[in-house]
């Protein structure tokens, strides 16, 4: 049996195997029932392994042991597969959930806290800054600026940009209205994303941007910039760059501020098809 190197690898990625799980599955899977040494032969995999790895499949939901001498496996099919490894996805997530959620107060908190505090004394303000790659990880950065801000937050999209982060973002957005953050969106404002941009307004101040930038700024203090252009880079190679600078920060306020005079307010826009 031939299965191409490419093909393993998406199984190995979707479903969470390693290499020889994916093999020996895959080998299952063109028999049907079959021993764990006919496996060894067909997908290459050392005998030594192959028990254990079926072993592995079996417990993920793979597989099923059938009684009898020799021991053999039936392959499920793939369908009810997709259903047991996405209901074990969920519990597990669940159950990590609820393990995070109860470390919240205890010393485990308490001792992790202390060693930062104790570590970021002797950190220069220079060091604190890095470069954030993914887009999933941009917004998981912006959601922790969001959720860390007191005063005021601003942040700075485009028209595609204003969409993508009413889903992310929302919820901390809502919160920290709740605290009393003074919270900015600049971005362009069109027929694509006027409903987003009003229902974002419940919680922001939003007002129209011609001009195409990604950064944020939290409390004078955190600056991020998003490099690279949204339309042209792939989510997975999306870059930003945070520097926690008050000097920079309140540079940037400072400057942002003259521009966000200008730019209409959302109230005061007429975008065409708009109901």
């Amino acid at each position: 049996m031939i299965v191409k190197e490419e093909f393993l690898g998406r199984l190995r990625k979707i479903f969470g195997l390693n290499l020889y799980e994916a093999k020996v599955w895959t080998a299952l899977l063109s028999r049907g029932v079959s021993t764990a040494g006919e496996l060894s032969d067909i997908s290459n995999v050392p005998r030594s392994r192959t028990y254990d790895i079926l072993e592995s499949l079996e417990k993920k939901g793979f597989v099923v042991m059938k009684l009898g001498k020799p021991i053999k496996f039936v392959a499920l099919k793939p369908t009810e597969v997709v259903e047991r490894v996405k209901k074990n996805v969920v519990r597990d997530a669940q159950s990590m959930s609820k393990r995070l959620d109860e470390l919240k107060g205890t010393d485990v908190i308490e001792e992790l806290t202390s060693l930062f505090t104790t570590g970021i004394k002797y950190v220069d303000p220079t060091d604190m800054s890095g470069a954030i790659r993914g887009r999933s990880n941009l917004y998981n950065h912006l959601d922790m600026l969001i959720r860390n801000s007191n005063k005021e937050l601003t942040i700075v999209t485009t028209e595609d940009g204003l969409n993508r982060k009413f889903e992310a973002l929302k919820s901390a957005m809502e919160k920290a209205k709740k605290r009393g953050v003074k919270i900015k969106i600049a971005a362009p404002i069109t027929d694509k994303n006027i409903k987003v941009a009003k229902d974002m307004s419940k919680y922001a101040e939003i007002r129209n941007c011609a001009t195409k930038a990604r950064f944020a700024l939290m409390d004078k203090k955190d600056v991020m910039f998003m490099v690279l252009d949204d339309e042209e880079v792939h989510p997975n190679y999306d870059t930003a760059i945070w520097i926690s600078s008050p000097f920079l920060a309140q540079a940037m306020d400072c400057v942002f501020d003259e521009s966000w005079k200008k730019m209409p307010a959302l109230q005061k826009l007429k975008i065409k098809g708009e109901d």
